[in-house]
């Protein structure tokens, strides 16, 4: 081995080892009391408490105990869970263990380097690295006999052992970016990502324990824009409308089949995610400005989302 690949090499131990060493503290191993049972992972995020986990940890479950790596245990209760976004949060009773810093999922690329840190079946800790494989992914992944569609997901090869579900995926930094919630085949990990979504969505369940969504009324697919608006607007996509919602607000704000939204309260629409990350709650009840193009031409309307029951 050369000079410079035992350098790299010792580079890439010290960062892997210093996420360990900054994260491990702050995860936990939860152990589910329900029915059913179960068990994975959570990471702390706040000083008084509060943890980061997949709400399919704890589906069916209001409590539990939370085992950490200096051997702490503690009883648990479930403060909220949005199976949409696969997230939850619990709350310790006695809360000791460190918050884990929350970076910004928008931020990765493609081959950056990724750290698992998860405290699967309570085996004081496990630590993966690997790479940030793909982005903004939709795929299926197993839960027992259920098969789950979990969309915007990131995509990693760092291997998550049984029970790392609820772990922390970070950043080189310690940074948590993601929390891992599946594996979908040997060697293919995914976590939901932490970002101003996702922020969003903790800070509901947080504070209600419920995450309220806003609906439009509207089903979608992408399509490419016109070469002439999509060089003038710096957007290759649009949401083409395949369905409309009779009473529906797109429907009464005049919204109709073959229209394809552009922009949505002034950013753009590319895809279906891109517009139910504008429908959390504080869409509710608003005024929300919709650009559209129908028949080579661009239209604004102006729209309010009601709420998703």
């Amino acid at each position: 081995m050369s000079t410079e690949e035992s350098e790299a090499l010792d580079a890439y131990s010290r960062i892997v080892t210093g996420v360990a060493g900054r994260l491990l503290p702050s995860v936990a191993a939860l152990s589910i009391r329900s029915p059913r049972g179960g068990a994975g992972s959570a990471v702390t995020f706040t000083d008084d408490g509060f943890l980061l986990t997949n709400a399919h940890v704890v589906a069916g479950a209001t409590t539990g105990s939370a085992a950490f790596a200096d051997g702490t245990e503690t009883p648990f209760d479930v403060v909220g869970a949005d199976p949409l976004s696969d997230l939850a949060v619990v709350r310790v009773h006695r809360p000791g263990a460190p918050a884990a810093p929350l970076g910004d999922a928008d931020d990765l690329r493609i081959g950056q380097l990724v750290v698992a840190v998860g405290n699967p079946m309570g085996l004081a800790g496990s630590v993966t690295a690997g790479v940030v494989s793909g982005l903004g992914r939709s795929l299926p992944a197993r839960d027992g006999r259920r098969v789950r569609i979990i969309d915007n997901v990131i995509q990693t090869d760092a291997a998550l052992n049984p029970g790392n579900s609820g772990g922390a995926l970070a950043d080189s930094a310690g940074r948590v970016v993601g929390v891992n919630t599946a594996v979908a085949g040997y060697g293919l990990g995914l976590a939901v990502p932490v970002n101003d979504t996702t922020r969003s969505i903790i800070g509901e369940l947080v504070a209600t324990g419920r995450v309220r969504r806003a609906w439009l009324g509207v089903a979608g697919v992408p399509v490419p824009l016109p070469p002439h608006l999509a060089e003038r607007l710096g957007q290759r996509q649009g949401l083409r409308v395949v369905e409309v919602v009779p009473g529906s607000p797109a429907g009464l704000a005049g919204i109709y089949l073959g229209d394809v939204l552009v922009t949505a309260a002034g950013r753009p629409v590319q895809s279906v995610q891109a517009l139910q990350r504008l429908m959390l709650g504080p869409a509710i009840g608003a005024d929300l400005s919709i650009t559209l193009l129908r028949r080579n031409a661009l239209v604004d309307v102006l729209t309010t989302p009601t709420e998703l029951t």
